[in-house]
């Protein structure tokens, strides 16, 4: 499949496999690892760092394959809220900084175009998140109030 905004064909590498068991070498349960992702989402890390954090310091592979839920899920359970989606958020933060850079830097056409297609894509996943009722209906993003959001 090609990439939305480049005339590259699609982004090859390897896959994790498609196994529904958890690791016989995984040293943690399923009700510890949802203790320990409850505990850094309430100290205000995101569903993707939390995952980064539990592979490369705990050496839990999958926390889908151990406890059944993904992160986001458990964090709901737990009671920890979120307010917008990660992904949204990421965009809108690269969008800022854009803006912020062409502020000093006028003449930067490429950022300029990139700014664009950052902000179509923002525009493609608030239709998604208002769809599915992950955010308000009346909801919309405007780069002055996102840079309030962002900070």
């Amino acid at each position: 499949m090609a990439r939305m905004h480049s005339k590259k064909r699609g982004k090859s590498g390897s896959k994790r496999p498609n196994t529904g068991v958890s690791p016989e070498w995984v040293e943690y349960s399923a009700h510890e690892v949802e203790d320990l992702v409850i505990k850094m989402g309430k100290e205000g890390k995101g569903a993707t760092e939390i995952g980064m954090i539990l592979r490369d310091v705990y050496g839990i592979p999958s926390v889908q394959t151990l406890c059944g839920k993904s992160i986001s899920a458990i964090l709901r359970k737990g009671g920890v809220k979120q307010d917008y989606p990660e992904d949204l958020l990421n965009l809108i933060k690269r969008a800022v900084n854009m803006r912020e850079h062409l502020r000093t830097n006028r003449s930067d056409k490429h950022n300029r175009t990139k700014l664009i297609h950052v902000e179509s894509k923002i525009g493609r996943l608030v239709k998604y998140y208002t769809k599915t009722g992950r955010l308000p209906a009346d909801w919309k993003y405007d780069p002055e109030t996102a840079a309030l959001l962002v900070k």
